[in-house]
């Protein structure tokens, strides 16, 4: 048992992990909803100590300090000993992470401009319309409209995030959020790995 949690922690540390989806923002690439059999997705850790996030990544990301706006409150616990097990859980993807692990994908990167939104409702980046397959609208949430926002360019070393549901996704939209920082990236998101029903590989898709 204790060389299982070793090896868990080692792997999770420097290689993959399991997260589990909790909120619905990046439906319907991702499944995650209260109460719903949700998606675990596995995460490469190894990939960006190479190379940064690309646009059109799913990227995990612990949320940044200077965020003030949050999709979950999950409760926490003073005990130590659940705490643990807590923890543990969410090493091997029985139990999602700490709220403060977020997932999206990436609009733009350092150095580019991005911008909301032009005649067709698409998302501008340096000047350019792009479009994104896996943008969904949730239908309780109004219309199928994304929020306009003026340009903003992402500093160096910074990505733009945002979820694929864009009327259900707090995230670098909101006020007093933004970019986050790549030293809070975590990793990319490879695989939906449970339930074996959607088993398959998360592509980053945007042209």
């Amino acid at each position: 048992m204790l060389v299982t949690i070793v090896f868990a922690i080692v792997l999770s540390a420097f290689v993959a992990r399991l997260y589990e989806i909790p909120s619905s923002s990046m439906e319907t690439t991702l499944h995650g909803c209260s109460g719903c059999d949700n998606d675990r997705v596995l995460v490469d850790r190894l990939s960006y100590r190479f190379s940064g996030p690309a646009p059109g990544d799913v990227v995990v990301f612990s949320r940044p300090r200077s965020w003030t706006n949050a999709e979950l409150a999950l409760p926490d616990t003073r005990n130590p000993l659940v705490r643990g097990l807590s923890w543990i859980g969410a090493l091997v993807g029985v139990q999602r992470a700490d709220e403060a692990d977020m997932i999206k994908r990436v609009i733009a990167i350092g150095g580019q401009t991005v911008s909301c939104c032009d005649a067709r409702n698409r998302v501008v980046v340096d000047g350019r319309s792009i479009d994104e397959p896996s943008v969904y609208f949730a239908p309780e949430f109004g219309p199928a409209r994304q929020d306009t926002f003026a340009p903003v360019r992402v500093p160096e070393g910074q990505i733009w995030v945002m979820g694929d549901n864009r009327n259900d996704s707090v995230d670098s939209r909101a006020p007093n959020d933004g970019p986050v920082p790549l030293e809070d990236v975590i990793g990319k998101a490879r695989l939906v790995v449970l339930p074996f029903a959607r088993f398959g590989r998360i592509d980053g898709n945007q042209h």
